[in-house]
């Protein structure tokens, strides 16, 4: 008679960290400034507030991208710097979003913008209240990018937590 072999002993089971073995997603989300107190949102059809978002394409920088997400009117989006690159992991493939802020502008020149999703309704709203009603993330992000923004700082995040503060590059 052969010996039978006893299975392995089972414990908790080991998770393996995730793998990139798609390319990341990179988006740009824009902080449209007006005047020291308001931001520029839009509305979504949901009922929802978000920071103006779209992707960024090939080779395009997170600047160039933000042009196609609000469209002013009259000349290009006062760009003023990129404030913050959030890096989030998901299952299969990282997400990456630069956040761009913008010169600060008069309420003229912010209701002339349009916003890539036509079914959004720009609004422009006091700064404390657009934080109090952007999605947890959002609002994450907004709130980093105005601090490095007024301490002169890129800020990048990981997982929701600063991985690093840069001086600011000279614009």
């Amino acid at each position: 008679m052969r010996p039978v072999a006893l299975p392995p002993a089972t414990g908790p089971r080991a998770r393996a960290p995730y793998e990139n073995w798609r390319p990341p997603i990179t988006g740009v989300s824009v902080l449209a400034l007006v005047g020291a107190t308001s931001l520029v949102v839009p509305h979504l059809p949901s009922g929802t507030w978000a920071l103006p978002t779209g992707s960024v394409e090939g080779e395009q920088s997170p600047e160039e991208a933000a042009q196609a997400v609000l469209t002013p009117l009259y000349g290009p989006l006062p760009i003023h710097r990129r404030v913050l690159v959030d890096r989030v992991q998901m299952r299969r493939r990282a997400v990456i979003t630069h956040l761009v802020v913008t010169k600060p502008l008069t309420a003229y020149e912010a209701y002339t913008f349009s916003y890539r999703d036509p079914r959004a309704e720009l609004r422009i709203v006091r700064t404390e209240q657009a934080l109090a009603s952007l999605p947890e993330r959002a609002r994450l992000r907004a709130l980093v990018g105005l601090q490095t923004l007024a301490i002169g700082a890129t800020a990048h995040l990981r997982d929701g937590e600063v991985q690093q503060l840069e001086a600011a590059s000279a614009a």
